[in-house]
């Protein structure tokens, strides 16, 4: 005989500077989700909403732009660059790059791609770091430098600017490579630096983009979009042998039309972004008065990287979460969200202050 359930217990709630993935769905994404949960709708991308975003897409990068809805940004990196690269090739990257560091080797385990990172001191390649390693084309025992991957913002919370980017994007096309683009913050770097998406992307010669959104306010969704026209012929096909075709396509598409359609990724990463802003301020006050903290890296996005001590580490983490970073001794990383409030950073502050 079925027992009743048992009514699930919400868990307390918390805010947190763990990760901006921490934060919920913005209640117009969620929204645009029950609008698109209607009737019958043709499955794996025949439905209005993914001939929308696709439109969208074009609207926004250019009319050659070509749109693949996807899950998460692992599938969106791995399938972008998979799809571009003859099975030799090689993505030249920086060492602190989430495709490196942060994905479990799934480039290269899933995507079959050798990664060539590169020490940086901000998380930001140049094309005389990326010549470290943009050599041995045409012998055999090298694997090919075909790509350069840079991470848009970086994992420092560093932006690159437009110029940076096209240096980078001309260095690679000289020498027959493309460049990647991993947008999982690309509306962050976007808002810091107030220029449109395709400023730091079409515009400045990027030939692959990883769209994010999860990062901004959605439930589960991210894109693979190609700049240059024929850049990745098996797409359609790689898009489903590495687990990224939705069935039930419509409600990825409808959370990237939520986000992307109006001004919605900007007002969200802007105020994430002026939250990180106010929350650097206050440790710089802290610092200027004789606290034992210190800002890491220049806040360029919604990330601010901070030396803290552990006692006072300690003693903020009574009451809120944020994590620990390898960039350097006692570098923690802070992040904040669409959904951070002034009085979530004064309470950290207050907490670090002890």
């Amino acid at each position: 005989m079925n027992q009743p359930r048992t009514p699930l217990t919400p868990a307390p709630v918390s805010r947190a500077f763990g990760s901006d993935n921490w934060a919920g769905v913005h209640p117009e994404v969620m929204a645009a989700l029950a609008a698109a949960n209607v009737d019958h709708a043709p499955a794996y991308g025949g439905d209005a909403w993914t001939a929308s975003f696709d439109e969208l897409a074009k609207r926004l990068f250019g009319e050659d732009t070509e749109a693949f809805p996807v899950f998460n940004g692992t599938g969106a990196n791995v399938l972008s660059l998979q799809a571009a690269l003859p099975r030799w090739g090689a993505v030249i990257c920086a060492q602190s790059a989430h495709i490196f560091f942060d994905e479990t080797g799934a480039p290269e385990k899933t995507g079959g791609l050798k990664l060539l990172p590169v020490q940086t001191p901000d998380g930001k390649l140049t094309p005389e770091l990326v010549a470290q390693e943009a050599w041995g084309w045409g012998n055999p025992h090298r694997a090919q430098p075909l790509a350069i991957s840079i991470a848009q913002v970086t994992e420092t919370g560093t932006c690159y600017t437009p110029d940076e980017i096209r240096a980078l994007a001309d260095y690679a096309h000289e020498r027959g490579m493309l460049l990647h683009v991993d947008g999982s913050r690309l509306c962050n770097a976007a808002a810091h630096l107030g220029v449109s998406l395709a400023d730091i992307t079409s515009n400045v010669g990027v030939d692959l983009l990883s769209l994010g959104g999860t990062k901004n306010g959605l439930m589960g969704a991210e894109a693979v979009v190609v700049l240059r026209p024929g850049s990745t012929p098996g797409m359609p096909f790689l898009r489903k042998i590495n687990l990224q075709l939705a069935s039930k396509m419509r409600f990825v598409s409808a959370q990237l039309l939520a986000l992307y359609e109006g001004e919605l990724w900007r007002e969200s990463a802007s105020h994430a972004n002026a939250m990180a802003a106010r929350l650097a301020e206050g440790i710089e006050a802290l610092a200027a008065n004789g606290n034992d903290v210190r800002i890491a890296y220049p806040v360029e996005s919604n990330a601010v990287f901070a030396v803290i001590p552990p006692e006072i580490a300690e003693q903020a983490r009574a009451k809120y979460t944020f994590a620990d970073w390898p960039s350097g001794e006692h570098v923690r990383r802070l992040m904040c969200a669409f959904d951070t409030t002034p009085e979530d950073v004064d309470g950290l502050l207050a907490a670090l202050a002890g």
